[in-house]
Formats: structure tokens, sequence, C-alpha cells
């Protein structure tokens, strides 16, 4: 009987620690999205000319474009894409909770968010700017901001620096771009602060009604984001960006988004290997 009883809680222990040295080696790096034979990418659906989702439920735009050639350069065509609609506050949490598989949204690459997620990238660099109505003429840049009601995003770089650098502004935040513009174009507000390339994707979209104004007050280097322990990724996505950089398909994706309002390809930006 002592015999039986030995043997069965041996055999309940090996099972065990099996288990045990199993989750540890999962838990020790081999979680990586290469060689996934699908993935989730988040993205934006309501910038024009970068990420946008259209009435047909087809996503468009240069970060779509990036997404799909990075996921080709890692195996996966575009069959085996399924986007996924992020909002700027949300990136990290469904990086970290596993709800994508990497992020391309305007994800601007910052020491802060570094602690939280890993970066690829960059693979384009925007400043921020300002839009507003058509007829403005008080709001000229950043500096003339002072009691006017400015709208930005919940949880992005350009709502922070508002907040930071300019707190005379009166900060109106939601979570997303497109109720932004909608309350400029509904004068709820005098001006919508984001990303320049932005902007401009919503001027062009609204001609006649909004223009941008002022110059560039800061420096914002798009990445990929990914999970934070996953380096091979990162490395994988580095060199699918630096491919698509060098043999064309980086100024081609430009041309038949934001390129189509005259606007030039920008030189790519030299990737950041940390």
């Amino acid at each position: 009987m002592k015999l039986r009883r030995g043997v069965a809680v041996g055999a309940a222990l090996l099972i065990a620690l099996t288990m045990a040295a199993a989750c540890g080696k999962k838990s020790g790096g081999d979680n990586t999205l290469v060689g996934k034979k699908s993935l989730k990418i988040g993205v934006k659906e309501d910038q024009p000319g970068i990420g946008f989702k259209g009435p047909d439920g087809k996503y468009a735009g240069f970060d779509i474009e990036i997404a799909k050639m990075v996921a080709k350069e890692l195996g996966v065509d575009e069959g085996g894409i399924e986007f996924v609609t992020t909002v700027s506050a949300n990136r990290e949490p469904f990086l970290q909770q596993g709800k994508v598989d990497f992020v391309v949204a305007s994800y601007t690459i910052n020491d802060d968010r570094k602690k939280k997620v890993a970066f690829a990238g960059p693979y384009y660099v925007a400043g921020q700017d300002l839009l507003v109505r058509q007829d403005e003429t008080t709001i000229t840049g950043a500096d003339s901001l002072a009691g006017k009601k400015v709208c930005s995003v919940s949880g992005s770089t350009p709502a922070k620096r508002i907040k930071s650098d300019y707190p005379q502004a009166n900060l109106q935040e939601f979570d997303a771009y497109s109720k932004c513009v909608a309350a400029l174009i509904g004068k709820k507000v005098d001006a919508v602060s984001t990303d320049d390339i932005i902007l401009a994707g919503y001027a062009a979209q609204y001609a006649g009604q909004l223009k941008v104004v002022g110059k560039p007050f800061s420096k914002e280097p798009y990445g990929i984001g990914l999970a934070k322990d996953d380096k091979k990724g990162r490395d994988a996505i580095n060199d699918a960006l630096q491919k698509i950089y060098s043999d064309g398909r980086y100024k081609a994706a430009w041309d038949k988004t934001l390129g189509v309002g005259g606007t030039p390809a920008p030189t790519p930006p030299t990737l950041d290997r940390y």
C-alpha cells in the first residue's frame, strides 16, 4: 500500500515538474510573432490617408500598406491578416494582453512607452501641428493657443504635450481624432492638434473647410509596437522595414496613399535597433 502511494506521489510530482518546466520555457522568451501563420494587427480607422476604415469595411492608408508589407516579409499574406481597430489609449493594453501581435497606428516612439512595449522602426517622422477652420485668423501657431479650446486624443503624445508645454490652452480630449474634427467643424473647439501628417489628411478630406496652420513644434517618430520581450520579433520587423525601404516599396506605398495629393515621399528614417 505504501509502495503504491509512493509511486502515485512520484508520478504526480513528475507531471507537476514537467508542466512547470514547460510553462517556464514559454515565459522565458519563446513567445514571438515570428513564425505565426496569421497576424492580428492594431491600426487606426479614422485617419484619412494613414489608417482609415471605409464604408465597405476595408482599411486603407499608409500605415495599412506598411503593415501588409511587413506581414508579407514575416511570411503572412494579406489573407492571413486580421486588422483590429485601436485608439491611442488602448495600444499598449492591446499589446500587453495579446489582443494584437503588433501595432501600426501613427504610434510615436517615446521612452515612457518603451517601458511597456517594444518598438521597431521608425518608419516615418512626423511633427505636431494645428488644424483650424478655414476662416480662422487668430490661431497662427502653438504660441497663440492661450484661452483656445484645443482638441486632441486621450493617451496620445500630442495631448500630453499640449498639457505640459501649452497649459494656457483649454485642452479637450476625445478617444478618436474624427470626433475632434467633427467638434472643430461644429465650432465646439477652436483647433485640433496632432501630427502634421494626420492633419494634412483631414485638411484634404475637408478641403475648403479646414486648414493646417503654423510650423510643426515637435518630432514624432512613428514605430511599430509589439510585445516588450519579443526581441526576435522586433529584429524581424526591422529587417522587413529595411528591405521595404531599399527595394522601392516604401515610396510606392506613400505614392498610393499620402502622396495622392502631391506630397512627395520622404526619405525613410534610420532604423533604431536598440
